[in-house]
Order: C-alpha cells, then structure tokens, then sequence
C-alpha cells in the first residue's frame, strides 16, 4: 500500500524481480536515450559553429537537472510531509474545490481531509481487511495522523500529482520556447532577400558613387511613419502602432533604414556589414536566457498556486496578463520605429545620400531595451504555464473535474494561448530582434566566435602583465597602464555604465542592446 493508504499494490519486498528489472531496465533506456540525444545535438550545433544555440542546449540541461534534482528531494522528503498532522479545520480553507464536491473525492482518498465524514477513513479499512503481511505496511501516514484526530499536511497522492505538474511545466515551457524561436527565427531569414538586393546595390560602383538628394518627406520609411492624419496626434501614433504589429510589422523600408541607421552609427567605415547575420546571432545569443526559468518566474508558480481558490477563477484571469503584456510589448517596439521616423522627418526636410536614423536607449522604457526581453521571457512562461495546467488537470483529474472549470472559462483560455503562440512568432519576436537594435549599444553578437574569445584572452593577459608590473614596481607605472588598459576596454567589455557626461566615438558593445 502507498504511503497516503489508497494506493493499491505492495511493496519491493512482496514485488517480484523481474517487474522491477524490467521497470528499471524500461526508464534507465529512455533516460539514456534522451541524454544521447541531448549529446549528439550538442555536437551538430559545434560541428554547425552555433555556440549561442549550443549554450541554450546547455542552458536546457540545466532545467532538467534541476527537475531531477527536485523529483529527488520529493521523493526522499515524501514521509516527512506526509507526517506532517495538522488539525482537520487547516485544511477546510483556500480550497480549489467547493466542499460540497468532497463526497465525489472518495475515490482520491481524500475523505479525510474534511470533518463531519466518517471517521473510519478508507486507510483504515484497507488496513482492517489487508494480508498479514502487509498490514505494517498499511499503518501508514494517513493511519498515522488519524490516530491523533488529525489529517496530513499533504497526501502522497498530492504530493505525487504536484511534482507531475512541475514536470509538465518545465517541458512545455522549453518546448514552446523552442517553437517560438524556429517560427520567429524563419520569419526573419526571410528578411535576406533584403540584406542581399543591399549588398548588391553596395557592390554597384555607379549606384555608389551616384551623387543623391533625398527628400525626407517622399521617403518610404517616413511616408509610412509620419505622413497623414494624425502625424502630430501622439494618441493616434499609438494607436497606429498598436494596430500595425498585426499587419506588415516589418516592412522593407523599415528594415533597409534601421540598417543603415545601424551602421552609419556602430561601423560607419563597413558600409557592407552583414546585418542580418549580425541580427541572427544576437537573437540566438538571447534565446539561451529566455529558455531558462529563473527564481521569480517559479515564484509567480507559487502564487498562482496560492491564489487558485474555489470560485476566483484565477486560472482565467492570469491568461489576460501575457495578452496585456505582449500586445503592450509589440505596440512599444513598433511605436520605437515611429519614433525614429518623427526624429528625422522633424530635421530635415532634404538630405544628401540616405536616410539616416539615430539609434538611442531613450526611445525604450527605462532607456533600457533589455527590458523588453524580460517581458519576452515572462509571456512566453505564462503561457506555457497556462497549457501545462490544462493538459495536467485534464490527464490528471478529467475534463469534468472541478479544478479545470467551466467551459466558457476554458475555451478562452486555450484561444488566448495560440493567439499569444502565433503572434510572438510571426510578429513580436522579429520586431524585438530587429528594433532592439536601435539602442545606443550594440551588442557583442558582433563579433565572431573567434574574435569575442581573442579578445577575452587579450584582455586577460593585459590584466596580468598589470598585476605582475605592480607587484614589480608598487606605485609606479601601474596607474599609466591601467588607464591605457581602461581606455582599449572601456569601449568593449565596460565593467560600469559610464555616466552621462562620459561619451567615447569609439563603438560600445556590453552584451546588452
């Protein structure tokens, strides 16, 4: 019998061996096999020079260590909390269930948790008519507890079906979030036809050297941004980019502007840069962070799990939060390029050679376009948390179960998380991986592999040739070489953000946008 004295079966004394050999033989074959082939991925992305996908692979394995690690605290910690006896009257409150459903809980074995029902618990009968030589086996916790007029903390049924859950959770989240990357990541390498038609025209001496005057007020990117009704109506211009991420959220001349904005500002002296490679690397070097599920983000499990009481319905109403958020996000980064349109539509009304935007923090919340990825990582874990609850109570309790709700409440749901799926694909993601770009920092996705580790290693040895030369000579020629030092650094791998009066011409890139 099962720790919470409604299981049925017996224990690996009365189990016969080759059950658990062939039990054990079945589980030891699928672990193998998925760490195999975590192993054998984590090859082809070397063998394909994707280390920013590689440290996402990694980054999962981690996760799954860590739900390893907590399936064996909660297996070893099982009898403790089982023990635990409180008095019946704690657990009559908070409840995700009405008590007046508690008789069609018998069959969880969970008659005990409410007083007024018998006090000869289902536990106890198994125990009465079970063989002798499991009857030792049958005094178990919740035995335990009823001997002193009380009832477990938590039931091994519950225990068992909680650690289900962080299971599915975990697996769902990094599931859509790989989804999430391949659909967005193929939209935007549908964007290279445009970066090569660029480098075609780059190629072309006379197209080069062609003396232009462009007037800003017939240019795409600033007829598309600013002209019309309402250019000058802050209001509608939100409005405008609320409704745009829907339709068309990346146009052509979206795309071609903030490049060139891009390079006149970061690599002026390389006007062929290749940046959509550039963008492509950056997004895979974000995606390692938004595959992870940090501290806060469990915690907002906690609380869900808190507040998930009998008659709030807090299952329906957190699906608005990623919604809210998402729609919020998408508005903002669209409402970025607008911006920058106003910007130069506000300055010039004719300039020679290209349309030139100037990329800054300001036109981000906060001035820090980190932020946006944040929010990114939150939506996609709030809506894989809402279908990881769906699918585990309806494989655990049932459709019908009270837990899972009502259908008005349920069809919603599950529309509000294929919206969310779809539109952070198609459209959200691709706008943050090409707008966070326009921040005053350029990131170190930049540089490749090779060179990102030439310079770490450059700046390692720097680093010691100073100590040994100050350990050499304290107090001479130290103070010169680190500044020398700082200076060659600075513009690279920054320690601090520098302050407002502090500006450098030389391109910064800190590894955030």
């Amino acid at each position: 019998m099962s720790g919470g004295g409604g299981e049925e079966g017996e224990s690996l004394e009365f189990t016969p061996t080759w059950v658990v050999a062939a039990v054990c033989t079945v589980i030891v074959a699928i672990s193998l096999a998925a760490e195999r082939l975590l192993h054998y991925g984590g090859k082809f992305l070397k063998a394909k020079d994707q280390k920013p996908l590689y440290e996402a692979l990694q980054k999962i394995k981690e996760e799954l260590m860590l739900l390893g690690f907590i399936s064996l605290l909660l297996t070893v910690t099982q009898n403790g909390i089982t023990k635990i006896c409180v008095p019946p009257g704690f657990t009559r409150h908070m409840l995700p269930c009405s008590l007046d459903l508690a008789p069609n809980l018998e069959s969880h074995f969970q008659t005990f948790y409410f007083p007024g029902t018998p006090r000869r618990l289902l536990a106890a009968t198994a125990e009465e008519h079970a063989p002798p030589h499991s009857q030792a086996e049958t005094g178990t916790e919740t035995g335990f507890c009823a001997r002193k007029n009380k009832v477990p903390l938590l039931s091994v049924e519950a225990l068992h079906h909680l650690h289900i859950f962080i299971f599915v959770l975990a697996v769902v989240h990094v599931t859509f979030s790989v989804l999430t990357v391949i659909f967005g990541g193929a939209r935007i390498r549908q964007w290279k036809h445009w970066e090569d038609s660029i480098a075609k025209q780059n190629y072309a001496t006379d197209q080069v050297l062609k003396p232009r005057v462009t007037q800003v007020q017939q240019h795409d990117f600033i007829r598309d941004r600013f002209s019309g009704f309402g250019k000058d109506s802050a209001i509608v211009g939100w409005l405008i980019s609320f409704s745009k991420q829907f339709y068309g959220s990346v146009t052509k001349s979206d795309y071609v502007t903030l490049r060139h904005g891009f390079i006149m500002t970061h690599c002026r002296s390389n006007p062929k840069f290749n940046f959509h490679k550039y963008m492509i690397r950056a997004l895979e070097d974000d995606f390692k962070k938004v595959v992870g599920i940090s501290w806060y983000l469990w915690l907002f499990v906690v609380i869900f799990l808190l507040l998930n009481i009998n008659g709030w319905h807090t299952y329906f109403w957190i699906a608005f939060i990623p919604v809210i958020l998402m729609l919020s996000v998408g508005t903002k980064l669209e409402h970025v390029i607008t911006q920058l349109a106003h910007d130069v539509a506000e300055k010039h009304a004719a300039i020679e050679g290209d349309l030139v935007v100037q990329p800054s923090d300001e036109h981000f919340w906060f001035h820090r376009p980190r932020v946006i990825l944040f929010l990114i990582h939150f939506i996609l874990f709030q809506n894989a948390f809402e279908i990881a609850f769906f699918f585990w109570i309806w494989v655990t309790y049932g459709f019908d179960s009270c837990i899972m709700g009502q259908v008005r409440y349920i069809i919603p749901r599950l529309v509000i998380g294929v919206f969310i799926q779809v539109l952070c694909s198609y459209s959200t993601l691709p706008l943050y991986a090409l707008v966070t770009q326009m921040g005053t920092h350029y990131k170190r996705a930049i540089f490749n592999d090779h060179l990102q580790q030439n310079i770490v290693g450059w700046a390692q040895k720097a680093k010691r040739r100073k100590e040994q030369k100050a350990d050499r000579n304290p107090g001479q020629g130290s103070s010169q070489e680190s500044g020398n030092t700082g200076i060659q650094l600075g513009s690279i791998f920054p320690k601090k953000a520098s302050g407002p009066g502090n500006s450098s011409s030389a391109p910064k890139a800190d590894g955030t946008s």
